[in-house]
């Protein structure tokens, strides 16, 4: 909105002149992302309470680790505020013919939605095992995951034709490979899935998956700056993107909204975002890591998610449905350190040590290649 209306105003007047900061990624950025932060400072604690009063509390599930059920009670759906906080942001400094962020926000939106759905029906059914199916949510993330796979490698896809099914890893200057649409657009598909649920799995400790969150969209933020600068990236042979640095000011409004955020969502929570939040989350991270080409860079950059995704799922698939018995204590992984009897807040700080150490080796790819 206060883009498209200074674009308007700069050439009215030399009086207006100073509306071209607009024009500066790096200034949109920073205020997104104080727009962000003040928003939810705003909004929170009226949130909060109108949380309580509906009585839209968490649903605690069995983990076997019993300060969980401390915390039955608290307020959720809290991804509400960080959508919000984003949305409002991007509609005030946003570039909104921009297909990137139309793809990032769609994502965002969609993922979002589906979350509080779960998180709605759980507390309806007062059990926090009784939200949507396994199965239903699948369905609805491939919808969607679909969908962005045939808009990424389809004739409308905003890379181009030549670099659509380029398929990049860290390290390497050069594409490795061009998978050609249809396995491509497979491996978008999965990868958005895999992705998204990740993050929910995460989803488990006071503050521990949005503080590695931040950490990514920072991350791909930066990337999304460099490849959408026509000098940077042909500087560190990266391929131009055009446009894509409108997800660098959308990385930063997460941000400032992830920040804000944790300002409630630290231990002891007064909020959790819920599967509204994680999945909301875990999508955006998806879109934007493929629109950067940088799907690859993913499991350096988000491996405690990977972390987390892979100890659940092999504690349930190939442990208790194949084998038969458990092969971790607990899983994910937060809940199987608590199970060795780290306290809860220090498993979260020496994630967020992990992450943080994980997200500045993503960041030195940017010029060891």
């Amino acid at each position: 909105m206060i883009y498209h209306l200074c674009n308007f105003l700069i050439p009215l007047s030399d009086f207006f002149s100073f509306c071209r900061l607009v024009n500066y990624i790096s200034f949109r950025a920073i205020v997104a992302a104080l727009t962000s932060v003040i928003f939810i400072f705003l909004f929170s604690r009226r949130f909060i309470l109108f949380v309580h009063r509906r009585c839209l509390l968490d649903q605690v599930r069995e983990t076997g680790v019993h300060s969980a059920f401390d915390k039955s009670g608290t307020p959720t759906m809290g991804g509400v505020l960080i959508i919000g906080a984003v949305l409002f942001s991007m509609i005030v400094w946003g570039s909104w013919d921009s297909p990137f962020l139309l793809a990032s926000v769609g994502g965002m939106l969609w993922f979002g939605i589906l979350g509080f759905c779960d998180d709605f029906s759980k507390v309806k059914m007062r059990s926090g095992d009784k939200g949507l199916s396994e199965r239903a949510k699948l369905i609805l993330q491939g919808l969607f995951a679909a969908a962005f796979a045939w808009f990424c490698v389809g004739p409308l896809a905003p890379l181009g034709p030549k670099l659509a099914t380029s398929l990049y890893v860290p390290f390497y200057k050069y594409p490795l490979m061009d998978l050609g649409p249809y396995l491509y657009g497979i491996f978008i598909f999965l990868f958005v899935i895999f992705v998204s649920n990740a993050v929910n799995i995460t989803d488990g400790l006071d503050g521990l998956a949005i503080t590695p969150a931040l950490f990514v969209a920072a991350v791909l933020g930066i990337f999304a700056y460099v490849e959408g600068n026509r000098i940077y990236s042909a500087y560190l042979y990266y391929p131009y993107l055009r446009g894509a640095g409108e997800l660098t000011v959308f990385g930063a409004a997460f941000v400032g909204a992830g920040l804000g955020f944790l300002w409630y969502n630290a231990y002891p929570a007064q909020i959790f975002m819920g599967d509204t939040g994680s999945l909301a989350i875990g999508g955006t991270m998806a879109v934007m890591s493929v629109l950067l080409k940088q799907e690859m860079l993913f499991p350096l950059l988000g491996g405690l998610f990977i972390a987390e995704a892979l100890t659940s799922q092999i504690q349930d698939k190939i442990g208790v449905r194949w084998v038969g018995r458990r092969i971790f204590f607990r899983a994910p992984l937060h809940h199987d350190l608590q199970h060795k009897g780290i306290a809860e807040t220090k498993v979260v700080i020496r994630l967020w040590i992990v992450a943080g150490i994980l997200a500045l080796i993503s960041l030195a790819t940017l010029k060891l290649r």
